[in-house]
């Protein structure tokens, strides 16, 4: 008996020191959490697991939704890849020392920019929010962004709500921080009837069906799907400027199983996956592989975008956008 104690204890203390435990406890999965489209999602996961062997559990929601249930876990750490449609909210985990440093397989290739400095976030795609109008209504339309408050457009103007997408919300700091007349110009939509219907989805919606004709800092990626499914939508990018916005994927310091976090951010840069994400009409995060059936990165006209100070509005100004539309 007291030898077979000796050997359970010899054998912990050689785990501890060798960090065989964290290995040993290391499972055949890794559990990701990713924002929509959701449709990418699954077929990243299967493609994932088609190449290593490893297992998916998913999370999908909202930006939203996946930052609250990380908080509800804070205790319990579940995830260890999160996936955000909001740069600004993954710089914000950066400073919260939530996220570990890795060097992804094919770093070189990504688009300038994607990587932080510490290359703790990842853009492994990215999207941009313009404005998306219904064509059974406006026939045509090219308003910039403050044009939208003018009394053609009273009460038939919507915007997703920015507490729940991270695409939309770091439009708006973009906007206040880029532009002299940023805040003027949401207060301006507030007076003229904007809604907000709610995370991105249901606000397209609104717009599809015609409850109301324009839809303000639509992410583009689902105007492209819609519109290639039939639906009566164009999309444009106001000439003053917009975000687009890389979708940072990060590996949690919390991760139960880093190795296969590791394992899945080297896939989101390969080529398959890259191309998974161009026929989700998103913009891939490689500079070498091009998009499919939508604007390109380069002929998008963008607004200054200075992250810090983003950060610094971003909470607030979502916020108070949807104060002023209640």
């Amino acid at each position: 008996m007291k030898k077979r104690l000796v050997t359970v204890v010899l054998a912990g203390a050689m785990c501890m020191t060798m960090g065989l435990c964290a290995q040993a406890e290391e499972s055949n999965k890794v559990t990701v959490y990713m924002p929509s489209p959701s449709g990418l999602a699954d077929k990243l996961a299967e493609a994932f697991t088609e190449a290593t062997g490893i297992e998916v559990e998913q999370f999908q929601g909202t930006t939203g939704e996946i930052l609250a249930r990380l908080e509800a876990e804070e205790a319990n750490p579940v995830a260890d890849v999160v996936i955000l449609a909001s740069w600004s909210d993954g710089l914000s985990m950066k400073e919260e020392g939530k996220i570990m440093s890795y060097t992804p397989e094919n770093a070189d290739l990504i688009v300038d920019g994607w990587i932080d400095e510490d290359s703790m976030l990842f853009g492994y795609s990215a999207s941009a929010v313009g404005v998306i109008y219904n064509t059974t209504i406006y026939s045509e339309l090219s308003a910039d962004w403050a044009e939208l408050a003018g009394e053609e457009y009273t009460d038939d103007i919507a915007i997703p709500d920015p507490e729940k997408s991270g695409a939309c919300k770091d439009f708006l700091a973009g906007l206040v921080t880029g532009l002299e007349d940023g805040e003027d110009i949401i207060q301006s939509w507030a007076d003229n009837g904007l809604t907000v219907p709610g995370a991105n989805k249901a606000a397209l919606e609104a717009v599809t069906t015609g409850e109301k004709g324009i839809l303000i800092a639509g992410v583009d990626y689902n105007a492209y799907s819609s519109i290639d499914d039939g639906e009566p939508l164009a999309i444009y990018y106001p000439e003053s400027g917009t975000v687009a916005n890389p979708r940072p994927a990060m590996i949690m310091n919390t991760a139960p199983n880093v190795e296969n976090a590791q394992a899945f951010i080297d896939f989101l840069f390969s080529d398959e996956a890259q191309q998974l994400v161009a026929e989700a009409y998103l913009i891939p995060g490689r500079s070498d592989v091009e998009c499919v059936g939508r604007t390109t990165l380069d002929e998008i006209p963008q607004l200054p975008t200075d992250w810090d100070a983003m950060i610094e509005v971003a909470d607030e100004t979502a916020a108070n956008l949807n104060e002023i539309c209640q």
